[in-house]
């Protein structure tokens, strides 16, 4: 609605400039946003405030041509008002708010669902954490983030593949090999001391356990690769499980050993040394990445022989490229802000679009009890894993607090309002929304009521404040969605749900006014189509995030 109510707006605003000049993009200058205040309509336009003072026009004189151009709008337009100094207020006719409901019915589980993206080949790649300990409060907020673009873009219309990155190479992979081999050895009864900075976490201390009941001391003189290999399986199985517990699956991992063992790392190198675009300096290779309008050079290979992270990073995207995606969203922290544009600059520098690889940043994660910052983990007291508060609160709390706000706002987490069953939790709040819907539906059932069909019901019956609002925020799903895409945000879906629930809420508690079943049929029934369209659309918002939406509760 949004968009055909601007496509005429726009059409209207060409009219009305007639013959008069204009230099740029008009379509830029013509935006359409939800009005403020709902007395006012149902949307507002500055348009003419906009380009009456660089053309020398009087903006209220210049709105009230556009509006002799747009009349009612081909009859989606009640009427059209300009208010000082010259903003057009919009006011749609009601059966245009009815058709989105006609719409959520007759298109189901489908609703809000786009060709947007024109089938446009995307990789999430989330997670990718190292296989060296548990997945901690802050990959919780990584994986869900991610998990939920991939589902919105999926539903806007791109092929979506989500890719873990495995890292099992390196510095850290053979301190985690250490480290269990201590740990396995003091359980042999040899006193040996984990490396320097090794992991000392309970989990590791499980693995040796598990390794000793099954080989004894047999294992004394095997070598770092079969410590290394038993600490990253046994550690993946973990991750990998308390990821199913969020409900998230990938259709790809990526191991980032074979960059080494297939010679991308090297190639990539060389690629870009033979672009000038590589030095040797105290012993170490440089990127020159001042060339690529950075501020300042890179190292790509240590003065140890070892690869920076940033040299394998340019050949995984490389990569990506080469198996044919058109676009690439990696969710990182804010530990990966410095690096990514160099990655992407010496992507393009190899060849590649390197605006078509972006990055969603996240910011940390403190959970609070009582208003204080806790510690829950009795492994190492140093972190808190996704399985601890998982426990606590179950996965579709998690999954919603990690998202309800910009991700690159710091969170926190507050575990007492989390275990609330109350209107303050707002997963509790669109849950029991959705709750009180199939309630009133199961009773509409077994009071002979018919279920709602798309263009069964008299929808002019609804007349009320209440019920246009709730019609009007179905006209929004479709919409929100776009941007959460677009914007790569899915809390605008849970800021969304949310506000749709509070309507809902605030609609049904007026037992006087909106009684949904009564001796009017037909007025019951406008109703009844009114009621499953909401709870179709808030099954389906739910579910791009990832989330439940029960019954009963």
């Amino acid at each position: 609605m949004r968009e055909q109510l601007t496509s005429l707006l726009l059409e209207a605003v060409r009219s009305a400039l007639g013959d008069t000049p204009f230099e740029g993009d008009l379509a830029s200058k013509v935006r359409l946003a939800p009005a403020k205040n709902r007395e006012h309509g149902d949307f507002a336009s500055n348009v003419a405030l906009a380009l009456a003072k660089p053309l020398g026009l009087e903006p209220r004189a210049f709105a009230a041509q556009i509006v002799a151009e747009l009349g009612n709008g081909g009859g989606i337009l009640e009427r059209v008002d300009i208010a000082s100094p010259g903003i057009i207020n919009f006011v749609l006719a009601a059966e245009r708010w009815h058709d989105w409901i006609d719409r959520a019915l007759r298109e189901g589980e489908e609703f809000g669902l786009s060709n947007g993206g024109g089938g446009e080949r995307v990789q999430v790649e989330l997670v990718s954490a190292n296989p060296t300990g548990p997945l901690t409060i802050g990959h919780g907020r990584n994986a869900v983030l991610g998990d939920a673009i991939a589902r919105i873009l999926r539903a806007s219309g791109y092929e979506v593949t989500r890719e873990y990155y495995f890292n099992d190479a390196g510095r850290q992979m053979r301190v985690l090999a250490g480290s269990l081999r201590a740990r396995y050895a003091q359980l042999c009864g040899r006193a040996e001391e984990l490396p320097e900075e090794g992991y000392q976490g309970e989990y590791l201390i499980d693995i040796a356990r598990s390794l000793y009941a099954e080989v004894g001391d047999s294992w004394l003189e095997e070598t770092e690769e079969k410590f290394k290999q038993r600490a990253q399986a046994a550690i993946f199985d973990e991750i990998r499980a308390t990821l199913e517990r969020l409900g998230i699956e990938f259709e790809s991992y990526f191991n980032e050993n074979t960059l080494y063992t297939d010679g991308l790392v090297e190639a990539a190198l060389e690629d870009l040394r033979e672009l000038g675009l590589v030095y040797e300096s105290e012993g170490a290779t440089w990127l020159r990445s001042t060339d690529l309008k950075l501020d300042r050079d890179r190292v790509l290979v240590k003065s140890s022989g070892e690869p920076t992270y940033l040299l394998p990073d340019i050949a995984y995207h490389r990569e990506k490229f080469r198996r044919g995606f058109q676009r690439m969203v990696d969710i990182f922290g804010p530990d990966h802000i410095e690096q990514f544009p160099y990655v992407q600059a010496a992507v393009s520098a190899l060849g590649h679009e390197g605006d078509r690889v972006e990055v969603a940043i996240y910011q940390w994660v403190n959970l609070r009890r009582g208003g204080e910052i806790v510690k829950m983990s009795t492994r190492k007291a140093s972190f808190v894993t996704i399985d601890e508060v998982l426990d606590e609160v179950g996965s579709d709390v998690f999954r919603f607090f990690m998202i309800e706000r910009r991700a690159d706002t710091h969170l926190d987490f507050d575990l007492d309002l989390a275990q609330e069953r109350s209107d303050r939790n707002p997963v509790f709040k669109i849950q029991y929304a959705h709750t009180r819907l199939c309630s009133i539906e199961r009773r509409a059932a077994e009071e002979g009521f018919e279920q709602a069909q798309a263009g069964g019901a008299e929808l002019a019956r609804l007349e009320s404040p209440a019920e246009k609002e709730l019609a009007v925020e179905l006209g929004r799903y479709p919409e929100r969605i776009a941007r959460a895409a677009r914007e790569r945000e899915p809390q605008v879906i849970a800021r969304y749900l949310l506000d749709l629930a509070s309507a809902f809420h605030t609609y049904i508690s007026d037992a006087r006014n909106h009684r949904v079943l009564s001796e009017d049929r037909a007025l019951s029934e406008a109703r009844l189509a009114l009621v499953r369209a909401i709870r179709i659309t808030l099954a389906n918002g739910l579910n791009l995030l990832g989330i439940s939406a029960p019954e009963q509760m």
